[in-house]
Formats: structure tokens, sequence, C-alpha cells
């Protein structure tokens, strides 16, 4: 995979006028290459992922991953691409407090074309992944930090 943003800037507004957070951001990533991008808090690390992953959109510049311009994508085919292409782990969790982990591990599966058995089959294959399999049925105030980060 490869990630080549060029001129990427974002600006949010505020009553006092844009407040900028990324500015003429160049970047070029390619596959295998293991990147750290540190910075203090609000200097845009998370709006610079948002943006690669198609979350959030540049008011400058473009962010093209493997040959795709993701802001051009419809809103819709940048969600399938998103499901389909990109691994996020989010700074916040952003599990729902009343499902199971087997539940919050199927529910962005239920935008994929699967049958139940397939998503069920894909859930059991994950959690077996990280050691989860023994904590399918637990809310995630049953899980520890770690075992909800996985």
């Amino acid at each position: 995979m490869t990630l080549v943003a060029t001129g990427l800037g974002r600006d949010y507004p505020t009553p006092h006028g844009p407040l900028t957070v990324l500015h003429d951001v160049d970047l070029r990533l390619t596959a295998g290459e293991t990147v750290a991008i540190i910075g203090p808090s609000g200097s845009g690390k998370s709006t610079l992922l948002n943006i690669a992953a198609g979350i959030d959109e540049p008011t400058a510049g473009t962010c093209v991953v493997d040959g795709r311009d993701v802001q051009a994508m419809r809103a819709g085919e940048r969600d399938a691409w998103r499901t389909r292409t990109i691994g996020y782990i989010f700074q916040f969790y952003n599990l729902i407090p009343t499902l199971t982990a087997a539940e919050n591990v199927e529910l962005p599966l239920l935008l994929l074309p699967l049958s139940t058995r397939e998503r069920r089959e894909h859930v059991a294959a994950a959690l077996e992944l990280v050691g989860l399999s023994d904590r399918m049925h637990h809310t995630p105030a049953q899980l520890s930090g770690g075992q909800q980060q996985r």
C-alpha cells in the first residue's frame, strides 16, 4: 500500500476564525515502511490519519492511497473502500457498551455482502487471532483495557 499526501491542509471553523490543524503537509509512505507520527496534543496527528482513511476531508491538498484519491470518491464508495482496505486502530475504542465483544466485531461486517454464517466465521477467526475467543460473549465493561483495544 502506498500513501501520498500532497499540500494537505485542514482548517476547522471557530468563532474566532479558522483554526489550522494541518498546513501544506507532504508525505509519502510505502508498503513495509514503519512510521511514527508524533507531536503534541492538537498538532494534527489524528486529523492526518482520519483524512488518509476518508473519515475527514482536507480543506487543501490531496491524499492518494494506492493510486486512488480518497476525497474524490463518493461517500458510499469511500465507506466501502475503507471497510475493505483500511485497518484502523482508533484512539478511543468506539465499542458499543451494550454489545458483546463478538457483536462489536461483527458490527462493521454488516456493511459487507456476507451471510450471517460468514460474518460469524470472520468474528470467531478475528477473536481467536487476538486471543479473545473465551471473552466473545462479554461486554466492554467486562473486558480489561487491553482486551478492549484488541
